[in-house]
């Protein structure tokens, strides 16, 4: 894995050292000195981990880990701060942060808190990976093959189509908001996305239309939620289908 990191910081003496640092340590490190610069520099799907000074000129490091998850969910975050008040960590919490440091700080005690998170996003996306076979009603999803099989027919989906039905099919029975469907597979939650996006779930809809007792249930402005009426959902994973030679 090609850990690249994205520092926010605008202490110039600290920004220096803890690049040259995390350099020498071999993370690709990518060093902004305010929100506005750190916004315009981000690139989405691009680094592995968001370190983020919350009091930034110009945008403070709570607005900017706001605008970057609209544009890249996933991305793990770790805020610093000189502040030690609750509040602060309350709301770093709530803006989704994955952990928190006030200074001062070693540089060994950073350097062990990013590899916990590189670890177990690193953990989770092989998981995902492995999950890629789903069973809904009647039919079979394959995610990485891109196809939709019932008796024995199969159709290749459209890679909107697969994105949006593994969206729906890996939270069966859960309620996936509108906005993070729109920013996971359309990549903004833009009003000509959203409009696509409708289409997008009646074209799915008949793709499992042959069997009645799956339903994809719309919470208006909410968002979307699968069901399948009078069946056992089953997930299986790809390993299921390997046979061993003997």
């Amino acid at each position: 894995m090609n850990n690249r990191i994205f520092f926010v910081e605008d202490d110039t003496n600290l920004g220096m050292l803890l690049k040259e640092n995390m350099e020498h340590k071999g993370y690709e490190t990518v060093w902004c000195k305010d929100g506005e610069e750190g916004m315009r520099s981000f690139k989405p799907g691009h680094f592995s981990i968001c370190i983020l000074d919350v009091m930034l000129p110009m945008k403070d490091g709570f607005e900017l880990s706001k605008e970057i998850r609209k544009v890249d969910p996933d991305v793990p975050f770790i805020f610093l701060t000189s502040r030690g008040m609750q509040s602060d960590r309350i709301k770093g919490f709530e803006y989704g942060c994955d952990d928190y440091i006030t200074k001062p700080f070693s540089t060994q005690e950073l350097y062990l808190r990013i590899n916990v998170i590189l670890r177990r996003t690193q953990q989770a996306a092989e998981k995902s990976a492995a999950t890629s076979v789903f069973k809904v009603g009647r039919y079979t999803f394959d995610y990485t093959a891109m196809i939709l099989e019932l008796d024995g027919k199969v159709e290749k989906l459209s890679s909107k189509e697969c994105e949006l039905l593994y969206m729906l099919a890996s939270n069966m029975n859960v309620l996936v908001n509108r906005d993070v469907i729109l920013r996971k597979v359309w990549g903004n939650d833009d009003y000509f996305s959203a409009k696509s996006m409708d289409v997008y779930i009646s074209k799915v809809r008949k793709r499992l239309k042959e069997d009645p007792g799956i339903e994809i249930l719309n919470a208006y402005g909410i968002g979307f939620k699968m069901i399948v009426n009078g069946a056992q959902y089953l997930l299986r994973t790809v390993q299921l289908f390997i046979v061993s030679e003997i």
